[in-house]
């Protein structure tokens, strides 16, 4: 009887040690931490940065990727804040009045000639600061729930489905992976700008670059935009092959506001994923109860779909885009109000006003739609900036809006 008993054990043993491992989700979870007020805003050089850092790092040892860091997980870099908002922050090694950031680097190494970069910001604003759209008086920890605990929670998601993938015999995929969460992201893409300089592998091996940046409040009609879809001429085709869920807002751009851009410019094609504005933007309220985790699945899935079915392309073409950044109309005013950047009728759709502003002085509100300011027509984001390029402070503009069914003529003092 001993024996039949200590036969069983063994072949629990042998069968547990053979089952196939399975990624484990969860995005909820990782959300719920970065996203805690003990980690205080994960401002880049605080201790609650330094918390998500060491989360991090732990996430990347469970999943089973290699440290790929210049301090084992980490990467860490040293700047002089900017007094100049016009001049290129300045790296040093300079201890005195910097501040250190750490970006977290993780990797699955497949012995393949090229690499592709999957990445997210893990800081975000502290107690609010320069950022922060928060009009009260008393300081308040920003969670940043969605900007970008909910890219991150997905990075971590990708990085185990493609581990277990990649952990099979049968299957080896034609690149590598370099998981990277970044910091210094609020304070002017610091984090993968410095990256970008120094690099823990062959610049030149990175095949292509995913970002995902506030990913975690899908609206009801599935939209999600997708920036970078003209960085090279496989991804219009692959996005389009690959998608059933979404109502997709495509810009072909390489360059804007969040990390992919410095991968751009160093001639490597890129794709950001975002899900849009919001009224709970860089305010305290970004909070991980209001995250649509449904939504943040689906979007996982369909980036897991678009590298699998990039991996046997071989090296992706980089194709330079028009830069949108360096077209936009400088202006002196501004209506005070949220775009909608997932609006793709006729006019600039208002996502949230803010309060002691010209829009909301004029009674403008959220879901409203301007097509015309003052002599200029309104069709689109662009020509929104282009109409408010002409004022000064102090000026006084007709403006027409579009609310439901109703058309309201008002004016508008800047």
């Amino acid at each position: 009887m001993k024996k039949l008993v200590f036969l069983f054990v063994l072949v629990g043993l042998w069968t547990c040690k053979n089952e196939p491992k399975v990624a484990q989700n969860k995005i909820e979870e990782d959300v719920a931490f970065l996203a805690d007020d003990k980690l205080e805003g994960r401002q880049t050089g605080t201790q609650g940065e330094a918390k998500a850092s060491e989360y991090l790092i732990s996430r990347f040892k469970e999943i089973g990727l290699q440290a790929k860091g210049t301090k084992d997980f980490l990467q860490p870099f040293s700047f002089k804040p900017k007094t100049d908002p016009h001049k290129e922050v300045e790296f040093t090694k300079n201890v005195d009045s910097t501040i250190t950031g750490n970006n977290v680097m993780g990797y699955i190494d497949n012995n393949a000639e090229t690499t592709i970069v999957i990445g997210a910001h893990y800081d975000h604003l502290g107690y609010g600061g320069e950022g922060s759209l928060y009009r009260e008086k008393e300081k308040a920890i920003h969670n940043g729930a969605d900007d970008n605990a909910s890219g991150v929670a997905v990075l971590l998601n990708l990085a185990d489905r493609l581990k277990v993938k990649n952990s099979k015999v049968e299957i080896k995929d034609n690149n590598n992976y370099l998981f990277m969460a970044f910091s210094g992201e609020e304070m002017g893409l610091l984090g993968s700008n410095y990256f970008s300089k120094n690099p823990t592998i062959d610049a030149q091996s990175i095949n292509y670059m995913i970002n995902m940046d506030m990913v975690g409040r899908m609206k009801a009609d599935s939209t999600l935009a997708v920036y970078g879809v003209g960085t090279s001429p496989m991804f219009k085709q692959t996005l389009k092959a690959n998608n059933e869920k979404f109502k997709l807002i495509e810009n072909e751009s390489g360059v804007g506001p969040s990390d992919h851009t410095s991968f751009y410019l160093i001639d490597i094609p890129v794709l950001h994923f975002f899900t849009g504005q919001h009224e709970d933007y860089h305010k305290p309220s970004d909070d991980s109860d209001k995250l649509n985790y449904e939504g943040m699945n689906l979007i996982s899935d369909y980036i897991f779909d678009i590298i699998s079915d990039l991996d046997d392309n071989g090296e992706l073409v980089f194709r330079k885009t028009k830069n949108e950044s360096e077209e936009t109309p400088r202006f002196k005013v501004g209506l005070g109000v949220v775009p909608d950047y997932l609006y793709d009728g006729k006019g600039m759709r208002i996502d949230g006003t803010r309060e002691d502003t010209p829009a909301h002085s004029a009674g403008i509100q959220k879901g409203d739609v301007v097509v015309k300011l003052g002599d200029s027509t309104v069709t689109d984001m662009m020509s929104y900036m282009r109409a408010l390029s002409v004022f000064d402070k102090g000026d006084e503009a007709d403006i027409t809006i579009i609310r439901g069914e109703e058309k309201i003529e008002t004016k508008v003092k800047f």
